[in-house]
């Protein structure tokens, strides 16, 4: 772990000590993966403008989400079944993140039950949903949960229409239906099946902008749309209430030759127009990455695989080292921009 001096690093050791479909998994992208390249290389198309003379002696890293204080604008976005990195699973990234101050995202999808990973995290938890059944008892079960559990906003995930094809994964004859779901007490189960397990996106869902009044009457925490990725949507998403928008590809899991995050993150930013908060994720890997996306708008950036490879490499121990990573390289980019604040990262900064 000394040796680790960036996120980059944690992915070596995590494939060094994962099973091969496990890290296939976790690290496939769809079809033949030009997004999952695209994340991370549209930033470098990104050119930074510094400004002189700035009193930067000290450096506020600090903002609200959704009226939350956190130490950075850097959260844990939620990933599925953190149990194949590391047997503590969710409950060592939750502490992690606890410690660190940030937005930690528990997902539908997860190796513990959400009651365990809310006993685990610190009061900055917000819940990922996938729909299990439309708008149905299922799906109103879990946001029950949530709820119960003390988190502080509903993640809706809208980008599952149907599963994307993870040629990785499928290589190395990873079951994803194999694995136990700490949400649910029957194993995974087909779109048409009614039972107790997690319901995999075979089929295409019926789910539609006409369902998010079902799912607001169903809840009283504030709700994020997760997966937008166009203007048109972005517009759609504050029309139907959503307290915060967030640019996603789903770490490039789902279509192909879907844009970069970064890409799209300044249509949505003006498309919301100061109407709802926009978050991001997808290819964020250094601290000048999170101020090129607060430059273009974004309140806040989330992490996905590097979390998981701090994970294997070393459980909460890793991730608290991730995430302190990141605190000291946004904390430096800050004081060479010549930006005291997060407030004070502008466009102007950006090129």
């Amino acid at each position: 772990m000394t040796e680790t001096l960036n996120l980059r690093d944690f992915e070596a050791i995590a494939r060094g000590r994962m099973d091969a479909g496990a890290f296939a998994y976790y690290s496939g992208g769809a079809g033949d993966e030009h997004t999952l390249r695209e994340n991370e290389a549209a930033f470098a198309r990104r050119w930074f403008r510094p400004r002189m003379l700035v009193d930067v002696s000290r450096i506020n890293k600090s903002v609200t989400l959704l009226g939350e204080r956190v130490r950075m604008p850097v959260g844990v976005a939620p990933t599925a079944q953190h149990r194949l990195a590391h047997p503590d699973g969710e409950a060592a990234t939750a502490r992690a993140a606890a410690a660190a101050g940030v937005m930690f995202c528990a997902s539908t999808s997860s190796s513990l039950a959400l009651e365990e990973i809310a006993a685990a995290a610190g009061p900055l938890r917000w819940f990922q949903f996938y729909t299990q059944d439309n708008a149905g008892p299922r799906s109103e079960s879990l946001l029950r949960r949530a709820e119960a559990a003390g988190y502080r906003a509903i993640v809706l995930t809208v980008d599952l229409a149907v599963s994307g094809r993870r040629e990785r994964e499928l290589r190395e004859g990873f079951d994803l239906g194999s694995l136990a779901f700490g949400n649910f007490a029957g194993p995974v189960v087909a779109d048409d099946a009614p039972a107790t397990g997690l319901r995999l996106q075979d089929e295409p869902s019926a789910f539609t902008w006409n369902d998010l009044a079902w799912l607001r009457a169903r809840t009283t925490l504030p709700l994020v749309l997760k997966g937008i990725l166009t203007a048109e949507d972005a517009r759609l998403a504050v029309e139907h209430g959503a307290a915060a928008v967030w640019v996603s590809n789903h770490g490039a899991r789902q279509l192909d030759r879907s844009p970069a995050s970064i890409d799209v993150l300044e249509e949505i930013v003006a498309a919301v127009a100061g109407r709802a908060e926009v978050y991001m994720d997808g290819g964020i890997r250094r601290g000048i990455d999170v101020a090129t996306a607060l430059a273009l708008g974004a309140r806040a950036v989330f992490l996905g695989r590097p979390v998981l490879w701090a994970l294997a490499a070393d459980g909460e121990a890793g991730v608290a080292r991730a995430l302190s990573m990141m605190a000291t390289e946004l904390r430096e980019t800050m004081a060479l921009l010549g930006a005291a604040s997060v407030g004070e990262i502008t466009r102007g900064h950006v090129t």
